[in-house]
């Protein structure tokens, strides 16, 4: 079939529907699109008439994800609420060999067989896949899309070590919010995007996080790893984190930023391996170097703080020597055990692995390297999570307890974590206290 192009007419007035993945991120993203002309709505819809628009249209042996995500934006469509002669949708293609970069072609068959032809999807990728006359990835778009990747990194990896223990429920969401609203604005005028600013604004967040109060008691650390997808959408994986929340865990997940590393350095490798072009090579190694220095900043940020830092992308990339080949990149690729290995190191070994259940890339660099990563970290506490439209939500938060029960058995006692001060007469303590 023809595809619909997205034209410079159809920029003015056409809503462009985008299905939420990281809702941190996504909703500054979606600002700086906004400034540069497109009216991008984020998707928030869920539930069963989601998952069953997706069965009608897309085969159920297909990738999970590309289920959800034609499911949402069919259950959008069909909601009434946009004008489905006025709406586009978007759907990131990577370009690689994992099935995600077909998404698109489903896509397109699923909306002509729901009568929806006429609307138009735009693929936003980096390597002219396809292109569209009325939507263009400028340089600046770019830069700016990755000062709040990163800034989105810093804020759910510091959420996420601070809201299991939060003495006033709903504090620490209250404190994104206004952080995703400040950077928000501060985008529209072209603030917060220099490397100085950054700086400044990671230390600010950092301190603001250090400032609410925590009753800082054990609690069982779990990390969060597999398809991108289905680990950090709330869609994807039935609400995971809030499910963790409720059996008083910590959890930690690694960020967007390592990904985008990962995606980059890989084209550098293809150029070194097969040849190629010294001029592009020379343009993606300065992106690869530009994107460190942000990384650099955060982390060291982060380290002269009480929180704990991610681990730096070569760092990461050197723990998997020896374990998996570099080659390994299809989908999530050697990343994944680096991931897992890093998280046993920053001693959040209780780890789920979520990926869709007919995800083989996953399977491979993830459930097949559980025994050596074990061989390395006996501790190790490792599930792998299947998630599809068949899957038992009981049957998979069961699994976890399962894994969250050998888990408990290695905390010796329930007790307060020690700190640098006396405690107040009610026993609470800002976090920024906390060793």
């Amino acid at each position: 079939m023809d595809r619909i192009e997205f034209t410079k007419e159809m920029k003015k007035d056409y809503t462009i529907l985008v299905p939420d993945m990281l809702t941190i991120h996504f909703k500054m993203i979606c600002t700086i699109f906004r400034n540069e002309g497109y009216n991008l709505e984020i998707l928030y819809n869920g539930g069963k008439d989601v998952v069953d628009s997706g069965l009608k249209y897309v085969h159920n042996d297909t990738c999970y994800p590309a289920l959800l995500v034609i499911g949402q934006f069919l259950d959008a469509l069909n909601s009434g609420k946009y004008d489905v002669n006025k709406t586009a949708l978007i759907i990131m293609q990577t370009g690689g060999g994992c099935r995600a970069s077909n998404y698109i072609h489903l896509l397109r068959k699923a909306l002509l067989k729901a009568g929806y032809s006429q609307v138009p999807v735009i693929s936003l990728n980096l390597t002219s896949l396809e292109k569209n006359s009325g939507f263009k990835i400028t340089l600046p778009i770019i830069k700016k899309s990755l000062s709040a990747i990163s800034y989105g990194d810093l804020l759910m990896q510091i959420k996420n070590q601070v809201k299991p223990y939060e003495v006033q429920s709903g504090m620490t969401d209250q404190l994104v919010t206004k952080w995703q609203n400040k950077l928000c604005n501060d985008f529209k005028d072209n603030k917060s995007l220099s490397l100085s600013q950054m700086k400044s604004n990671f230390k600010e967040i950092i301190n603001s996080f250090s400032k609410i109060a925590v009753n800082k008691v054990q609690k069982i650390k779990v990390g969060i790893v597999g398809e991108i997808y289905v680990k950090y959408s709330s869609l994807g994986n039935n609400n995971l984190e809030d499910f963790l929340l409720s059996q008083n865990c910590e959890y930690m997940i690694p960020g967007l930023l390592e990904f985008i590393l990962f995606k980059i350095d890989n084209r550098l490798d293809d150029i070194k391996l097969y040849g190629g072009n010294k001029l592009k090579f020379s343009a993606i190694n300065a992106l690869f170097e530009y994107i460190r220095k942000i990384e650099v900043i955060c982390i060291k940020t982060i380290e002269n703080s009480n929180f704990v830092p991610p681990s730096y992308y070569l760092h990461k990339k050197s723990l998997v020597n020896g374990l998996i080949g570099y080659g390994n990149r299809m989908g999530e690729g050697w990343l994944l055990p680096a991931d897992m290995l890093e998280l046993c190191e920053q001693g959040y070994n209780n780890i789920i692995c979520a990926q869709p259940f007919g995800c083989l890339p996953t399977h491979i660099v993830g459930k097949a390297m559980i025994r050596p990563i074990k061989e390395r970290f006996p501790t190790a506490n490792i599930i792998t999570i299947d998630y599809d439209p068949g899957a038992s939500r009981v049957n998979q938060e069961n699994r976890i307890k399962l894994m969250l029960a050998i888990a408990t058995e290695q905390i010796p006692s329930n007790q307060p974590i020690k700190t640098k001060e006396e405690k107040s007469p009610n026993g609470l303590l800002p976090i920024a206290s906390v060793l």
